[in-house]
């Protein structure tokens, strides 16, 4: 799991370059940055790119972080291999 604050190197990059990362290492992006991403998402899917997954918390904030934890656990149980997320995006 990679938080992009923990990592100097990746501090400041806009939504396009976080999604591409994401992409390009293969890891689902989870965010609650929903009002950015999911157009960003709709776009790469009109165009045919594809992702790792991602996950977009619409209703949650940072206050919520076990319930957080707990729906992203779940995710991830209910869709375990990584082919389960390719292109997909959830939301909670």
């Amino acid at each position: 799991m990679r938080a992009l604050q923990q990592e100097p190197g990746l501090k400041g990059l806009d939504d396009a370059a976080v999604l591409a990362f994401s992409a390009d290492d293969e890891r689902i992006l989870v965010t609650r940055n929903s009002k950015d991403f999911a157009p960003l998402l709709i776009a790469w899917a009109r165009g045919g790119e594809q992702h790792a997954g991602c996950i977009l918390i619409w209703s949650l904030d940072h206050a919520d972080h076990d319930r957080i934890v707990t729906e992203v656990q779940q995710l991830l149980h209910d869709y375990p291999r990584p082919e389960d997320w390719s292109g997909i995006t959830r939301a909670i």
